[in-house]
């Protein structure tokens, strides 16, 4: 007695199993609709994985099984009809003929206002040994840009509570800053300063490729329970892998996003550009790409502008971003100090001259410039500014004629006038890292000190 239903009689037995197995394969699909085909570890040369027997598309996660556990990571490339990975953590225990499971997709990040006062690395592990809160919405960690036409524009001040900052290099809302500095200059005292004292809703830093001690040197010493109560910290130390160091710039912005997309005003600060640049070398260099610049393959280059682009204004909030760049032996033409202030609006510089006289903040006025600070203050702010920028710039010029004694009083009415600006210009830039000035008092102070160097006395 046949069993075949009256539309399979007419069949042949090979065309009814071929429809047997359809059928089952199609509900096997809507069982498991993201089944992928596995691979296996073929090669691994330095931190670069390649895999074959799999497919996957550029930015999909991949999981690397091992006796000792798991390791993720990303496809950043192909060769020879394999996928090259780049891992997210250790390769430790990793074996040749390791299973290899692509994820099918890309990273998201988890994101509410349960990160307030958090500490987590560039895979979103959370290092402040608190247990990981359910947050109720996703963003994606590579976000595309902004439409250019739909960015509000500059227009209003953000207040940082640094007097100099405000006064003389005003900063607004959605700008993008560059803090270019060498080592030891008071950068990251500076960047935990404006993290206390800026008059914004949420901040979120990025602590990229520094030094491990640093972290919590940061969150302890220099951002305090003060700052970090309202502050997100996303922190990938210099021995994390380079994909590691790379996300950690990718998921700070993208926490940012979802906060301006709110409504938010947020500040971004990462420190450093320099050191995500740097990681991003070591992806590029991994995969065979070829140096251009100092070592520097070009994905740096069209990366950079894809991180930093992502800031600013929103139709509702805005996203200020400050973003360190490390000038290595006080070079500042080096390839990404030159990226950054070609993609940036603007920068301030720190001295190690100025440092080591003891002024602090070290801000170098002759060679620092905010780009919209005259669409965001009054006429007056902006030539006040100006004439104390020039005092600068003149006793810096004749500096070395002053210090020996070879100048004359009364020889030159500018150099004067600039002799006589230095001591009182130096009280005003200077500020203790503890202390805040906002920007109604920065403005009158400024005001103070131009009409006292244009002879009207004190008051």
């Amino acid at each position: 007695m046949s069993l075949a239903s009256p539309s399979e009689g007419h069949r042949s037995p090979a065309q009814q199993r071929a429809q047997r197995l359809a059928r089952d394969l199609g509900a096997l699909s809507v069982v498991s609709p993201r089944l992928q085909r596995e691979g296996r570890l073929v090669r691994m040369v330095g931190m670069k994985l390649e895999v074959e027997g799999c497919d996957g598309a550029i930015g999909d996660r991949c999981r690397v099984f091992s006796e000792r556990g798991a390791v993720e990571g990303e496809i950043v490339g192909f060769a020879d009809g394999r996928l090259v990975i780049m891992p997210e953590n250790d390769v430790t225990g990793l074996k040749l003929g390791a299973r290899v499971q692509p994820l099918g997709e890309t990273a998201n990040v988890s994101v509410d206002e349960q990160l307030f006062g958090r500490v987590m690395d560039g895979a979103g592990q959370f290092l402040d040994g608190s247990a990981a809160p359910n947050c109720a919405h996703t963003a994606s960690l590579r976000a595309p840009a902004l439409n250019p036409l739909e960015r509000r524009p500059i227009r209003e001040p953000l207040d940082v509570g640094v007097r100099a900052i405000n006064a003389l290099l005003t900063m607004g809302k959605g700008q993008r800053l560059g803090l270019f500095a060498g080592s030891g200059v008071g950068k990251s005292t500076l960047l935990g300063m404006m993290t206390r004292h800026t008059a914004a809703d949420v901040i979120v830093v990025a602590l990229v490729g520094e030094r491990g001690r640093e972290v919590r040197e940061f969150v302890e010493d220099i951002l305090g329970p003060e700052g970090l109560a309202r502050a997100i910290i996303v922190a990938t130390p210099a021995d994390y892998p380079p994909l590691m160091r790379v996300h950690g710039a990718w998921r700070a912005m993208a926490i940012a996003e979802r906060f301006r997309d709110q409504g938010s005003d947020v500040l971004l600060l990462m420190d450093s550009l320099t050191r995500f640049a740097q990681a991003q070398r070591e992806i590029g260099l991994a995969v065979g790409e070829p140096p251009v610049a100092k070592g520097y393959p070009p994905s740096v280059f069209s990366l950079l502008p894809n991180l930093v682009e992502r800031a600013g204004n929103g139709a509702r909030g805005s996203i200020t971003g400050v973003y360190t760049v490390l000038v290595e032996g006080d070079d500042h033409s080096d390839p990404v100090a030159d990226a950054a202030r070609a993609i940036l609006d603007g920068h301030i510089v720190l001295s190690r001259q100025v440092a080591e006289s003891g002024l602090f903040p070290a801000i170098d006025l002759e060679s620092s410039v905010s780009r919209l600070m005259v669409n965001i203050v009054d006429d007056a702010q902006v030539q006040q500014a100006r004439a104390l920028r020039e005092l600068y710039s003149v006793y810096r010029q004749n500096r070395d004629l002053i210090t020996i004694g070879a100048y004359e009083r009364g020889s030159d009415a500018k150099i004067d006038q600039a002799l006589l600006a230095h001591e009182p210009l130096r009280g005003f830039l200077r500020q203790s890292q503890t202390q805040r000035v906002s920007m109604d008092e920065s403005r009158n102070q400024l005001g103070l000190l131009a009409n006292q160097m244009r002879g009207g006395g004190p008051g």
